[in-house]
Parts: structure tokens; sequence; C-alpha cells
């Protein structure tokens, strides 16, 4: 079965997040992600970066008893795509200390397009506790929200095509299960989450190569790769004719091939080629994507669109947390 056959695919080994994240709710990928170790490490960075190596928030310990309780609502403040609710359960017990309670009653979820004055949920318990959270859970549900938003945003454009809007390597290191979560709660795709769990050859792994050595050199790497039971294999081309030299291997040797900076003209001929010679093969448009082209390129018949301005070009959204 090929990925054209079966858009949502699993990795094999249970502990890897799923590539095409959308055969998954939302909620179950981010179980996927959280299953790795990557969401409570990440977490537990941020605990120590704000409270330093002795854990202490000494504003809010030197402000308020530890019997003090406090409330308060996650409030969007502009119109957004949510994400990172999901997470706010694993900020707290990477928070709380022994002794402090905190209770949260979500109020939306992940995925929703809200307005102006929204409540996300709210915040009730120690009150020192809440103001040792508060920055670190707003940093966090602000950053996905705004990757939501911008990646809901592509996905529109793309509306009534089969174009596919993915993400990319292209993320903030050490936060990359956190953003590329948020694609897919902007309705994106998640792509490989890294270089353990899929093939992605590129131009510099195969530069200066004759057809017979290029075809020699994927059908190699293939081989290991489904032995490796990697997610996909996938190549990326500069021109037609190299797109001609992966149709020509066997059907299973390749999943995707990523058509990298080529025009409008070019990307309707990779379509009609691979129509003509393996339609179960999946292409991947990417390079100089930005709201203005991206419409031509979903309508050439592109299969997918790789994106990296989704997760590095996103602005955060303003949300606050305000006492109640």
């Amino acid at each position: 079965m090929s990925l054209r056959d079966a858009a949502d695919i699993q990795s094999p080994d249970p502990a890897l997040p799923m590539i095409e994240s959308q055969a998954l709710s939302i909620s179950e990928f981010a179980s996927n992600l959280r299953s790795t170790g990557q969401i409570q490490r990440l977490i537990e960075l941020a605990h120590d970066e704000d409270l330093g190596p002795d854990a202490h928030d000494w504003t809010g310990e030197l402000m308020f008893a530890p019997a003090d309780i406090a409330s308060a609502q996650l409030t969007l403040r502009e119109p957004a795509t949510i994400a990172g609710l999901e997470f706010v359960e694993d900020i707290l017990e990477v928070f709380l200390r022994d002794g402090e309670s905190m209770d949260w009653a979500a109020a939306a979820h992940d995925g929703e397009r809200l307005g102006i004055g929204a409540s996300l949920g709210t915040l009730s318990g120690s009150a020192v506790a809440l103001v040792r959270i508060e920055r670190t859970l707003l940093n966090l549900v602000s950053r996905m929200s705004g990757i939501a938003t911008r990646t809901a945003h592509f996905v529109q454009l793309a509306s009534g095509t089969n174009a596919r809007i993915c993400d990319t390597r292209k993320t903030t290191p050490g936060l990359r299960a956190f953003e590329k979560y948020a694609v897919r709660c902007g309705g994106g795709v998640s792509h490989r989450i890294g270089l353990y769990d899929a093939l992605l050859i590129k131009d510099n792994h195969l530069a200066g190569l004759n057809e017979t050595a290029f075809k020699d050199r994927i059908k190699s790497a293939s081989r290991r790769a489904r032995d490796e039971k990697l997610s996909f294999v996938q190549v990326e081309v500069d021109t037609l004719e190299q797109l001609a030299w992966v149709l020509d291997l066997d059907e299973g040797v390749c999943d995707i091939v990523l058509l990298d900076n080529m025009s409008i003209e070019q990307l309707s001929k990779a379509v009609a080629l691979r129509d003509s010679r393996n339609p179960k093969l999946l292409l991947e448009a990417s390079g100089g994507v930005n709201e203005s082209t991206l419409p031509s390129i979903a309508t050439t018949g592109i299969d997918r669109v790789s994106i990296g301005g989704l997760t590095h070009q996103a602005v955060s959204v303003d949300i606050g947390l305000d006492s109640l």
C-alpha cells in the first residue's frame, strides 16, 4: 500500500509519532508526542530556565502565603486558532510542588477558531503556584496558537484543491514537538519529526551523480530504510529529468518526490508526468511558497506543499491570564 493509497500512515514503531498526523485525532497526536518523553523534557527545561537551579519564584513566594488561593482565566485577546491547551495538565505536573493543587477547567479545544475575549479555560488553586506557572503557560500556548493560526490561513488558501499543507524541520530548537503539534491543530500535516524517523534524500545527498549512480543510490538507501521500518522514503529533485529518473524506479522504492523550487509550469508538467507513469507516487512542492504563490501551486495538482514559514515566521497570539 502506498502513501497515495492511504494518505495517513502510522510509523511502525509505536514509540514514534505519526508522520501523516491526520490519521489521528489532535488529542491522539499529542499523546504520541508525549510518549516520546519530549514534552516533559521541554516543560522541565522551561521550568528550570524560569526558576533557576534552586527552583524559586522569589516574588511569588514573598507576596503570597502557602495557603492563599486564586483563580485566573486564560483569555484570547485577538482572533486565533487555538493550540496548546492539551498540554496544560503536563505543565501543572512539572510546576506544582508537593502539597500544592491546581484545577484546570478547559473552555475550548485545540484546533478551534475563536474570537477576541473568548475564554480558553480557568485555573484555580494555590496563588503562589499560579504566578509561578503563568509565564511558561502563556509562552507555550501563545506560540503554538500563533503557528496554528498561520497554518490554518495557508490551509484555507489551498482549499478546493488536493494539496495538503506540510511543515518542515525549520522549527525553534528544542520546541519542535510543540510546534509540529501546533501545525496539526491548524489543519496541516506533520512531516517527518526529525532525521531519525523517515528517509528524505536531498540534492546534497545526490550531487554530481549520473543517472545510473543516482538510481542505485536511491534503491540502496530505500532497501535499508524499509529494513529499519522508517515511515516513508522521499527524494528531492531539482529538474524534470531527475523526476523521470525516479519514475523509472520500481513501485515502492520511493513514496514521495519533493519538487524543489520549480515554476508553476514545471510543477504542472511534473504532475502530468507522474500521472502517466506512476499515479501512486506523491508529489510535494517546496521553495518560494508564500501567501501569494500558494494558490497557484496548489492548483497544479500537487499532493503536498511544504512551508517552513508555518513555524519560523509565525507570530505568537496575544493571550492573557486574567485574575477572577
